[in-house]
């Protein structure tokens, strides 16, 4: 028999994977995003009942979507008679009705489609970079407050109030439950995917807290891009971000030790890196390169870490072409941060005082102020030139800077190891 804690468990898992789809179904037939995540959560609490006593169903993503239906229903019929109080909100009730002759049926229409609207609403304009973060997670991952609150370092009660404030702001701006068209489809595209992304390098690279990597957060990120892939599935750059989050993710096992600590990319064991992600992200880097002649910034990032992936040691790496690949990405996305991942690979393709030029170059830019990574990658490239005390000095300041633990620990590591010669 199975026990109420594996039921439970059960029901967790089969709601992570179908919570997206339920809220995308409601969000179009009640037009409130905050109103459909309320009705699914009830299809939730329905199924943490009844499924302990009755068994889990046989297809329970239906049963879901067949209990929310239901509270759909009855919500909009609850509507109705608030509503034909007044006659003009019953006119909009009538025309409503019309518009959705049949709400069970309607329920089941072109699920895809609801869900890249739902994407598209989670990563609305209105909202901030960080509210869309955090809806995304709460709407398409399927991630409680606490969950998304503990992945991001912020206690409970902010992030709550920061995805209340989200929802409260969608209904105020009468966001349409809508894919832009044309122009703005493009336009509107760019945010979806540097959100997934962000969600991506939250994990892959913690910014704070004690741990390197947040694994579900990559995890997460990698199935929103992959369901995205799925519902767009000629755009080339949907097809980059999805190639670059898989390669970068097939190396997750390999780049912290067995006690949690970081191994940086040329230190890492490559027998560890997956081979099955890296298959999968050379096949979509290859899809989006076929879809386009011209690279954008997540298919070109997707090629550099292809060159890593295709390298049987770090000594096989092709650090020319990886330079030439970020001189390509910063013509279309100028940064001073892609000129010092190119300042490191010019360091390894010609040498560390070629590297340390550029970097040098970059040592004033008021945007790299408090960038932990300028004195670090400075210090490698003093190290590898013999210049042991100056590189001593930047790893201890780019350690200072850092706000993750395990980060800090390795600079400080490097630094004394710059003392010890």
């Amino acid at each position: 028999m199975v026990s109420t804690t594996e039921t439970h468990r059960a029901i967790e898992a089969v709601w992570r994977i179908e919570s997206a789809r339920v809220i995308a179904g409601l969000t179009r037939i009640v037009h409130d995003v905050g109103v459909a995540e309320e009705l699914a959560q009830d299809a939730l609490v329905a199924a943490l009942e009844k499924w302990p006593e009755s068994g889990i169903p046989q297809n329970p993503g239906a049963w879901l979507m067949g209990t929310a239906k239901h509270r759909a229903i009855d919500f909009l019929r609850h509507s109705s008679l608030v509503d034909l109080k007044h006659e003009h909100l019953g006119r909009e009730l009538a025309e409503r009705e019309m518009e959705v002759p049949d709400l069970a049926a309607a329920m089941d229409y072109n699920i895809g489609d609801d869900m890249l609207r739902l994407v598209f609403i989670a990563c609305h304009p209105v909202l901030s970079t960080e509210a869309r973060v955090a809806l995304t997670l709460r709407l398409l991952g399927g991630l409680t407050t606490a969950e998304i609150a503990r992945a991001y370092l912020v206690v409970e009660p902010t992030m709550a109030q920061r995805i209340v404030r989200a929802k409260r702001t969608l209904t105020d701006a009468h966001v349409p439950f809508e894919v832009p068209r044309g122009s703005e489809f493009t336009s509107r595209l760019s945010p979806v995917l540097q959100v997934i992304y962000l969600i991506f390098n939250e994990g892959y690279s913690a910014t704070a807290g004690d741990d390197w990597m947040r694994p579900a957060l990559c995890e997460e990120a990698l199935r929103l891009g992959r369901i995205l892939a799925g519902l767009a599935p000629n755009e080339p750059e949907v097809h980059g971000l999805v190639a670059l989050m898989e390669i970068q993710a097939s190396r997750a096992r390999a780049r912290v030790d067995a006690a949690g600590e970081p191994i940086l990319l040329l230190e890492q064991d490559r027998a560890q890196w997956d081979r099955l992600l890296i298959g999968r992200g050379l096949a979509s880097l290859e899809r989006a390169e076929q879809l386009t002649g011209t690279r954008g910034p997540y298919s070109i990032q997707a090629a550099i870490a292809a060159c890593h992936a295709r390298a049987v040691s770090a000594a096989d790496t092709d650090w020319a072409r990886i330079v030439a690949l970020y001189e390509e990405l910063a013509t279309i996305e100028p940064s001073p941060v892609i000129e010092l991942n190119r300042a490191v690979a010019a360091g390894m393709a010609s040498g560390p005082a070629a590297g340390l030029a550029f970097v040098d170059a970059l040592t004033n830019d008021p945007a790299l102020e408090g960038y932990h990574l300028l004195p670090s990658v400075r210090g490698d490239l003093l190290r590898k030139l013999g210049r042991l005390s100056e590189a001593r000095a930047e790893f201890a300041r780019a350690a200072s800077l850092t706000r993750n633990t395990r980060e800090r620990n390795l600079l400080l590591d490097r630094a004394r190891a710059c003392e010890e010669g």
